[in-house]
């Protein structure tokens, strides 16, 4: 196991109090990234647990940025989990799909000169999706969860998961779009693969 259990507490938010669990991770390659799991109700291994995978955004999940869809699809997963009574928000440390935020940072001025974020990332030398979900097997085996209602418009996540032996049942995870960001949506489904109502979604 390339995961460690850290520490955990009780969470107070708008939507319900989460229980919030930190990790390290011990992988040679990671230089220690720490994540953490937001976690309510206990689980029936025999039943599918509600789950979202999300990676950190800096700029969407704490300065509101309208340039993505990421901080709304953070709210929108804690309501849908609250409302469910039971689940599990996976956070991970990859910024900006992995590369990280001064490449996420330089990535953003090359699209206000017209590249989309995809062609932004190889003009930075950069892969068009840089995230590896394998630390996933040992933070959710920690809550002994096996299969996964995975709220999600990614099939990569669905994909990475079904090969780290999960049973994994996809529901839509689409957001409305903003005038800022309908061409950003727009490219992930077009050149990403991502599934949702067009343009609403990732």
């Amino acid at each position: 196991m390339n995961i460690k259990h850290e520490a955990s507490c009780s969470l107070p938010t708008r939507w319900a109090t989460f229980e919030l669990h930190a990790f390290t991770d011990t992988s040679a390659e990671s230089n220690g990234k720490e994540h953490l799991a937001l976690v309510l109700g206990k689980f029936n291994p025999q039943t599918p647990t509600l789950v979202r995978i999300h990676s950190e955004c800096m700029t969407g999940d704490a300065l509101f940025s309208l340039k993505c869809d990421c901080g709304l699809q953070l709210e929108s997963a804690l309501e849908k989990i609250a409302a469910a009574g039971h689940g599990i928000l996976l956070y991970l440390r990859q910024e900006g799909r992995g590369i990280g935020l001064v490449n996420k940072i330089l990535a953003y001025g090359l699209q206000e000169k017209g590249a989309d974020t995809v062609q932004a990332n190889r003009m930075l030398g950069l892969a068009d999706d840089m995230r590896n979900y394998s630390v996933c097997k040992s933070m959710l085996e920690y809550f002994n969860v096996h299969a996964v209602q995975l709220l999600s418009n990614n099939p990569d996540k669905v994909a990475a998961l079904e090969k780290l032996g999960f049973q994994v049942q996809r529901l839509d995870h689409s957001v409305r779009p903003n005038p800022f960001n309908q061409e950003y949506l727009q490219t992930k489904e077009q050149k990403m693969g991502h599934l949702g109502k067009l343009g609403q979604g990732g």
